[in-house]
């Protein structure tokens, strides 16, 4: 009986002597080798066949077994190589997102780096890390105030863009409230310590050239409307003669001197100061502030008093009819 590549056998006999049996493994490590066995009976024969068989078969599970562990390995090996190259193509496309940007506040400067796609909401927290400024406390600045719910994409910041921030953090708030309200404080009662204008040296020069001759006569304790006629024998700063002329159908102010009239519309005044002249209560001073400082005052003394509070309320917008 032989052994063949299937595993099968195949036996012979010889009736002048006893049974052989061939067996042969071609497809086993040891294929090639030949091996005779002497048998004393058919019987032996047929239960040596049987065991060969099942020889065979193990041997053969044996080899298939191998080859699917070995293609199992080789599968496995091969996959780590794909996901590393999904990986290193999902780190180049990140890096390619990323954009580099400095923050800028209270004159220091700081390095960042996010993603595109990061929002506005985002790099105020970002910023909030570096800083220790609150988002709430926070007015972010890149073409105009930066939008919480926009991408850096859809604002398009670019690589070395700068972003100005602008706020204080709970800390000097809290340091700067008090001295604050010590300065306020301090002002006030500076104010109150303050001399009259009427003592002041820049209008003293004026004042003591005494009342004009010529001035409209005051009465105390009465309060009148503007008359129709230019209220004057007034000085201004420079000690020559003045007079006001309110036309309400205009909306103006005229201011006349001996050289020029100026028109001036109401509306652009923007106070009206009055003070007492010391000795010379039923008199007023008085100021109209023509600008944004008080260099644009224009100063008027000797001012009836009957007629302080009617200009006050018609230049600031409390109108007399008549």
């Amino acid at each position: 009986m032989v052994f063949g590549s299937s595993g099968s056998c195949q036996g012979y006999s010889s009736r002048l002597g006893p049974k052989r049996l061939i067996v042969s493994f071609p497809d086993s490590p040891r294929a090639g080798d030949l091996y005779t066995i002497i048998m004393a009976s058919q019987d032996e024969v047929e239960e040596l066949g049987m065991e060969a068989d099942g020889q065979t078969e193990k041997l053969s599970c044996v080899e298939d077994g191998d080859r699917n562990s070995q293609a199992s390995q080789d599968s496995g090996s091969a996959q780590p190589e794909s996901d590393g190259a999904v990986s290193n193509g999902g780190d180049a496309e990140s890096e390619k997102e990323l954009v580099e940007f400095k923050i800028i506040w209270n004159k220091n400067k700081y390095d960042v780096k996010l993603p595109l796609d990061s929002t506005g909401a985002s790099l105020k927290q970002k910023i909030h890390t570096l800083t220790g400024l609150p988002p709430a406390m926070q007015k972010v600045m890149f073409k105009g105030l930066l939008p919480e719910d926009k991408t850096l994409r859809e604002i398009k910041v670019t690589n070395g863009a700068k972003v100005m921030v602008v706020g204080s953090t709970i800390n000097d708030v809290l340091a700067v409230t008090t001295p604050k309200e010590t300065v306020q404080q301090e002002v006030k009662e500076e104010e109150t310590k303050k001399e009259p204008l009427c003592r002041q040296k820049q209008h003293r020069k004026v004042l003591d050239k005494g009342k004009p001759e010529d001035v409209m006569p005051s009465l105390k304790g009465v309060q009148e409307r503007l008359p129709t006629t230019p209220i004057s024998g007034m000085y201004n700063k420079s000690g020559g003669k003045v007079r006001l002329t309110f036309k309400l159908e205009q909306d103006q102010l005229w201011i006349g001197t001996k050289e020029r009239t100026e028109k001036i519309p109401m509306g652009s005044i923007k106070n009206v100061l009055s003070e007492p002249i010391e000795e010379h209560d039923d008199y007023h001073m008085m100021a109209f502030q023509l600008g944004p400082t008080e260099a644009s005052y224009y100063w008027v003394y000797w001012v009836p008093v009957q007629y302080v509070d009617a200009i006050k309320d018609t230049v600031l917008g409390k109108w007399q009819y008549f």
